[in-house]
This record gives C-alpha cells, sequence and structure tokens, in this order.
C-alpha cells in the first residue's frame, strides 16, 4: 500500500478515535443535562400545583433555560463533529479511489508481463538454465518474490476496496445522525421558546409587586449580614487562639486537603438545581437593582438533608431570626456554612465526616414545599470563595 493511502487511513482511524470519545463525552454530558431538567421539571410542578409562583420559580426557570440552552449546544457541537468527519471520510475516499485505480493497472500490467515471460521461458526452464547452484537458488528466490509480490498486491487491492466501502457506510450513518440531531435541536428550540414566554409571564406578573420584592431582597442581605458577622466573630476567636497555640498537624493536614480537593468536594446536598450564583448579579426581576451573593443558593423537592462537603469540626451553630439555623464547620483554615436548616443534628465540637448528615433543610410551604440551602466557604482571612468553584461538577 502507498504512503498516500497509509497515511489517510491513518487520520480516518485517528478521527474515529478522537471524534469518538468527544461524541461521547457530549452525549453523557447531554444526557446527564436532560436529567436535570426533568429534576428542574419537578420543581417547578410541585410550585405550580400550589399556585405560589414567586422569585424562585423564575430563577428555577433561568436554570432550565441554562440547562436547554446547553442541550442545543451540544447538539450542534456533535453536529459539527460529524460534519468534519465527513470531510475527512471524503477526502480520504478520494484518495484511495484513486490509488486503487493504480493499483488494478500496475496488477494488470504485472500479469501480462508475467504471463508473456512464462510463455516463452519457463520458470523451470529459467532456474535450470543457471550457471550453477547459487545462480539458481538465487533465480528461485527470485520467482519466489515476484509471486509474494502479487499476492501482496491482489491483497492491498481487497482490502483497499474493504476501506472505501467501510468509509461510505460511515458517510451514510453520520449524514443520518446529522439528519436526526438537527430534528430534535428543533424540538429543542421549540421547547426553548415556550419556556422563555413562561418566565416572562411570571416575571410580569411578579413585576406589580415592587415593594414585596425589594422587601425580600433587604431580608436577604440581613441573613447574609447577620452570617457575615458570626463568621467574623468566629474569625476573631481564631485568631485570639493562634497566637497563643498554632494550628494543630491535624488541623493543618484537613486544610491541605481540603484545598486539594477543590472542584471535587460533594455537594451539600444529594440533589438539587443552584439557582442562586455567587457574587454580583442583576435582579431577575427588576433590572435596575443587583443581588450581592457571599455564596449559593441550593433548591430542591421534598424532604432534603444539608451534609457535611468534608471533614472538619462543627465551630459554631446558631439560630437567625426568620432564616432558621446555621451550621459552620471548621476545615483546617477553611469554613464552610449551611444556611436555613430546620432541624440541626450536629453541636459545636462534634467532629463530622464527609457526606455527612447535619440537618434538615427547611421546607417552605410558601415556595411549594421546596426547600432552599444557602451555602457558603470562606477562608479564615475572611476571603468570599466561590461555592461553585469547590464542588464537584456532576
Amino acid at each position: 500500500m502507498s504512503f498516500r493511502i497509509g497515511l489517510f487511513v491513518l487520520l480516518v482511524s485517528v478521527n474515529l478515535v478522537v471524534n469518538g470519545q468527544t461524541r461521547a463525552d457530549l452525549e453523557e454530558k447531554r444526557k446527564k443535562t436532560l436529567e436535570e431538567i426533568s429534576y428542574v421539571d419537578n420543581l417547578l410542578k410541585t410550585t405550580s400545583k400550589e399556585k405560589s409562583e414567586g422569585m424562585n420559580d423564575v430563577k428555577i426557570i433561568g436554570r432550565k433555560l441554562d440547562l436547554r440552552e446547553s442541550v442545543i449546544r451540544s447538539m450542534r457541537e456533535e453536529v459539527e463533529l460529524l460534519g468534519e468527519r465527513i470531510d475527512l471520510n471524503n477526502l480520504a475516499i478520494g484518495m484511495m479511489e484513486e490509488d486503487l485505480v493504480k493499483l488494478k493497472k500496475d496488477y494488470a500490467h504485472a500479469v501480462v508481463n508475467s504471463y508473456i515471460s512464462q510463455k516463452g521461458n519457463s520458470e523451470l526452464v529459467f532456474i535450470l538454465s543457471a550457471k550453477d547452484f547459487n545462480q539458481g537458488y538465487k533465480r528461485l528466490k527470485y520467482l519466489q518474490q515476484v509471486t509474494k509480490f502479487r499476492r501482496n498486491e491482489a491483497e492491498i487491492i481487497l482490502e483497499l476496496k474493504g476501506q472505501i466501502e467501510s468509509s461510505k457506510r460511515r458517510l451514510e450513518n453520520d449524514l443520518k445522525k446529522i439528519s436526526d440531531l438537527k430534528e430534535r435541536e428543533e424540538q429543542q428550540k421549540k421547547l426553548l421558546e415556550g419556556e422563555q414566554e413562561k418566565k416572562q409571564q411570571i416575571v410580569k406578573s411578579l413585576a406589580s409587586k415592587e415593594k414585596q420584592l425589594q422587601k425580600e431582597l433587604e431580608e436577604k442581605k440581613r441573613v447574609a449580614r447577620k452570617i457575615e458577622n458570626e463568621i467574623n466573630r468566629l474569625i476573631e476567636e481564631e485568631r485570639r487562639r493562634t497566637v497563643k497555640s498554632s494550628a494543630t498537624p491535624e488541623q493543618k493536614l484537613i486544610g491541605d486537603s481540603f484545598a486539594e480537593n477543590m472542584g471535587r468536594l460533594p455537594w451539600p446536598v444529594e440533589r438539587g438545581v443552584i439557582t442562586s450564583h455567587f457574587g454580583v448579579h442583576p435582579h431577575p426581576v427588576f433590572k435596575y437593582l443587583t443581588e450581592d451573593n457571599i455564596g449559593i443558593e441550593i433548591t430542591s423537592s421534598g424532604k432534603i438533608n444539608a451534609r457535611s462537603v468534608f471533614q472538619g469540626e462543627v465551630a459554631k451553630v446558631f439560630a437567625i431570626s426568620g432564616a432558621n439555623m446555621t451550621v459552620i464547620i471548621r476545615h483546617g483554615k477553611y469554613l464552610s456554612v449551611y444556611a436555613n436548616i430546620a432541624h440541626v443534628r450536629v453541636k459545636p465540637g462534634d467532629k463530622v465526616a464527609a457526606k455527612q448528615e447535619i440537618g434538615d433543610i427547611y421546607i417552605d410551604p410558601g415556595n411549594g414545599n421546596n426547600c432552599v440551602l444557602k451555602f457558603m466557604i470562606f477562608e479564615t482571612q475572611m476571603k468570599y470563595l466561590d461555592p461553585e468553584l469547590w464542588i464537584s461538577k456532576n
């Protein structure tokens, strides 16, 4: 087989492996995204039954829109990957067909020449007419090599035909997949349009409740300030304590391990969706207002337990008026905070393991019996950290 044929067969093979892995990743990611969309649907159905659509529903639908757009993007990416594979396969097929024509022509020419030479001088006569044994042996080896070459040429032609047919079948399959993906993408777009319309309807109905929403925003800020004050007190206590004695080897080890697990920490709930992100964001209803979050909010449905994201020691448990209980867990120089807990199962000084339940999240009857966990991560230098960068993407 020529170098050109081998190179393109190799390129197609590599492309199939790489794109195969990428497409598998896209399909798996899309499957998980659709599962999360289904979970979000259940959250919305619950509040719809209670006829209690509010700010959290806007955030839930916003999350659903993000997920739906992610599904559409992954479908487009897969179509692009398939398109690249089709182009490469077309190029490879073209070059292999050119080489096949050349190989057939060369093979036919070799067969004809062999027939002509054998007609006038048989192989046996050719060997026996040698001057000595060594020359006869060399002629025998030469004839064997010629026979082997012709056999190899025939095998190469058959192999190349197989490669061409296989590539054409892949092209047909890829074209069918592209057609299917585009059809499914259109379905997702229609669903997205309906969800966007639903969000606008809720936003419009909430716009008439400006004073109530502003009051809720102020209440949220009050709770955040209360938590920050308690964190400040706790950090000041830690500073006073470290003046007298440095951190124990165990505390240092836990802190280092916590940092090493950035991006891999388990979620503080078994199942839920992030409905409020870290940092400053426009208000979902009134664009002239902003929300400044020192953590994230995770919305779940039904009875859900809050759980520690890492091993550590319970540093503080305290109540906030109108916001239930808050638990702070120390992980070396890091603190994880769990707010809106209704029934706390731990107390200060308790050692906790990763994923250990620390209490039940408050179930809000005014929010379709959904529950919202406010989750934060701090460094003891009073540095706010984005929890989404620390917990697992899954």
